[in-house]
């Protein structure tokens, strides 16, 4: 009985979180989980160079360096291209050239040429993200995008999932064959954007008329309101990069962001040169790698229901501890099954982090800006990259892979003292978890009180704040990411290169 009850609640959460959202979603999700399954590049670029191509950890770590240095570049382009040109273009330039350049990358043989080109891919790659956030937000409705946020979530974590198992099997044989998988992967999500998804980015009306989206009608707004929000059109000017950077609260989470994206980064670049070095294969990496990805997939939901009232200043506290703590336990690991269990305990940190985390960018974000500041998010993960990589092939080179796993541990507690002193003396009566007004995290299919109307007097007074944001009062978040990652950690700092 027990059981058939259990079953019954499972297919009852499934339908919540799948009914009621307007098809330009399912085409987005379709292309996200396309653009994971081929993933390839970020998460075996340091293995194919130490081990198939016989370079050094250091020169690898170089590499993914300037892979993220492409990505920090492209973060904050792309966010200004999301909202002054439009979702649909930059999302169609970055997938294309993307696809291409990754392609490009596995004829490489020379030093030069494979760090030039593995930046053209950084780029690329990352360029898509603010863009796939911004219509996201755009195309569902207010009161489902935390719905919507949680399945896209999902898939991405699916697709990484299995291309981690896949492409490590596929790496043992050829290296060419996992580059020209994902560009033929990347390509045909172009396709799909270009045949299915229209444009979604809020016209301007008149001074003081209200935003309406250009795929208002299938995003299920109603008139004059488009995205839901109801905020007046405010003037592009009024939001551009400068506003963005003197927001010092929304500029707090992008320093947090980075210092756990830090950590999170060395499961894609510091983990597989250590078993590498350990004498593992690439499938062994895979296998590891994938217990993160599966972790999620079946994890998310649960977790976040039991997390969902929990008083977010904690949950900050003790994920970002955690993590660093689940990568410091590495120095013990001396097999796969121990390599796989500390993956599952950042992986819980991971679960429980990114969304109460990712939370403040979306509720900072004002409605013609949602590019620029999912830009400027995105690049603290794009710098993430940049560093983590250097940082692990010293580390391991001149000390050895423990003194990473040490640094690791560090970093999370310095990471957790900066989210204590973030929030402490913040209230958290208004938009947080367990509040009346909350938005509920990611990863559930959450009922909320508050409809499109509800919404009108946030999203105004972040438009209100971002104008002066060193009077604006300190809130706290409660909606929920999408990884990416990033974000999540982009799995791919590798979560998520070439992550839609």
């Amino acid at each position: 009985m027990s059981v058939a009850t259990s079953a019954a609640g499972l297919r009852r959460a499934v339908r919540e979180s799948v009914s009621g959202l307007p098809r330009e979603f399912w085409w987005l999700w379709t292309s996200t989980l396309v653009n994971r399954l081929g993933a390839f590049v970020a998460t075996f670029m340091a293995l194919y160079l130490t081990l198939d191509r016989g370079y050094s950890a250091s020169y690898a770590g170089l590499v993914a360096s300037l892979h993220g240095l492409g990505g920090v570049i492209s973060s904050l382009v792309a966010g200004v291209m999301t909202d002054r040109f439009g979702r649909r273009p930059t999302l169609l330039i970055a997938q294309s050239s993307t696809a291409a350049s990754v392609a490009l990358l596995g004829f490489m043989r020379e030093p030069a040429a494979i760090a030039a080109v593995a930046f053209l891919v950084g780029m690329a790659s990352n360029a898509s993200r603010p863009a796939v956030q911004a219509m996201m937000a755009d195309i569902v409705k207010p009161e489902d995008r935390v719905r919507a946020f949680s399945l896209n979530y999902w898939a991405i974590n699916l697709g990484f999932a299995i291309s981690s198992a896949g492409a490590g099997f596929v790496a043992q044989y050829s290296y060419l064959a996992g580059f020209l998988g994902e560009a033929a992967m990347t390509l045909a999500c172009a396709v799909l954007v270009f045949l299915k998804l229209p444009e979604s980015r809020p016209e301007r009306g008149p001074a003081g008329a209200p935003a309406r989206a250009t795929a208002g009608k299938n995003a299920g707004a109603g008139p004059g309101t488009g995205t839901g929000t109801g905020t007046g059109a405010a003037p592009e000017a009024s939001i551009g990069m400068g506003t963005v950077l003197r927001d010092g609260r929304f500029m707090s989470v992008v320093s947090l962001s980075f210092v756990v994206a830090l950590i999170f980064q060395q499961g894609f670049v510091g983990l597989p040169v250590a078993m590498g070095a350990d004498g593992f294969t690439s499938a062994d990496y895979g296998f590891a790698i994938a217990v993160n990805g599966v972790l999620i997939v079946v994890m998310q939901i649960p977790v976040t229901r039991f997390i969902q009232h929990r008083d977010p200043r904690r949950l900050l506290i003790v994920s970002s501890v955690l993590a660093g703590y689940g990568f410091g336990l590495t120095a013990f690991a001396g097999s796969i099954a121990v390599y796989a269990l500390t993956v599952c305990v950042w992986s819980l940190a991971e679960i429980v982090n990114a969304p109460t985390q990712t939370g403040l960018v979306v509720r900072l974000s004002p409605v013609h800006g949602r590019g620029r500041y999912q830009g400027m998010y995105t690049m603290s993960w794009s710098v993430a990259a940049l560093v983590a990589p250097l940082m692990s092939g010293l580390v391991i080179d001149r000390f050895g892979a423990a003194w990473l796993w040490g640094a690791c541990a560090v970093l999370g507690t310095v990471a957790g003292a900066g989210y204590w002193l973030l929030m402490r003396g913040l209230d958290l009566d208004e938009g947080t978890e367990g509040a009346p007004a909350k938005k509920p995290t990611e990863g559930v299919p959450t009922k909320t009180p508050a409809g499109p109307s509800a919404e009108v007097p946030a999203e105004a007074e972040a438009l209100a704040e971002a104008a002066a944001p060193a009077e604006a009062p300190v809130r706290t978040p409660a909606e929920a990411p999408v990884r990416t990652p990033a974000e999540a950690p982009v799995k791919a700092a590798a979560p998520e290169a070439g992550a839609a």
